[in-house]
């Protein structure tokens, strides 16, 4: 475990190491946190942002970039394929991400699940010194990829992932226990081993057992909270 600990130690070193130096272009990190449905992932980034100042981390889910489709009838909608990379707007999501770069706020997509359509409102976020991207399929494309300084995936096993997925789909998404598990079978378990499960070799670091995983995120917090105290130093100095 402790040599488990330091390889994880010096992986995550290595990925800043690379990013100041890519700071002599660029003037925001980008860490991109992936996993499968139900891993972990959201608690993983609230964790993190909790342990970092939150005017100086901005957190984008992948969710509020899926396309539109409210015009569909409900039986339709019941057949969307969510975890599918062809259900994300990923051309937006990349906009969206090189405008922060470059110093812009964006308004960021709010979508809703219960409708399958994007509200009228938007949020807008303003560029921080660190943007965490968050999504099961953010890992598949490589526009993506190509702009994250620290890519991470939160690895997580079926059967406790099952359990989270269907305790959040019936109390969030309005489905009964015997749609959950038909949409497991159908959709979520065969995406992931087809989408999801693959981006595993992108990752930078593998984040184990989701949010239980405290050392883990005890290191990268650690670690980025270093890296914004050189950034605001740097802004100061």
């Amino acid at each position: 475990m402790d040599f488990l600990l330091f390889l994880f130690h010096y992986k995550f070193m290595k990925s800043l190491y690379i990013c100041n130096l890519a700071k002599q272009i660029y003037s925001m990190l980008v860490i991109g946190i992936a996993g499968g449905s139900g891993s972990g992932k959201t608690t993983v980034v609230k964790k993190i942002a909790a342990g970092c100042s939150s005017q100086s981390v901005t957190v984008i889910p992948q969710d509020a970039y899926y396309k539109d489709q409210g015009g569909l009838t409900a039986e339709e909608k019941q057949k969307i394929n969510f975890d599918h990379p062809s259900s994300i707007e990923f051309s937006l999501l990349v906009k969206h991400l090189d405008m922060l770069r470059s110093g812009q706020t964006i308004q960021m997509p709010v979508y809703s699940y219960l409708t399958c359509a994007r509200a009228k409102e938007t949020i807008t976020v303003a560029p921080t010194d660190v943007v965490i991207v968050e999504g099961i399929l953010i890992l598949s494309d490589p526009e993506m990829r190509a702009r994250m300084d620290i890519k991470i995936f939160v690895d997580t096993d079926s059967d406790e992932r099952l359990m989270r997925i269907i305790r959040r789909d019936i109390h969030e998404r309005g489905r009964n226990y015997d749609q959950v598990l038909t949409h497991y079978e159908n959709w979520v378990k065969p995406m992931h081993m087809q989408f999801i499960e693959p981006t595993k070799r992108y990752a930078d670091i593998i984040v184990p057992e989701g949010g239980a995983n405290e050392k883990a995120i005890q290191i990268i917090t650690s670690h980025l909270h270093h890296y914004m105290m050189e950034e605001k130093n740097k802004k100061n100095g």
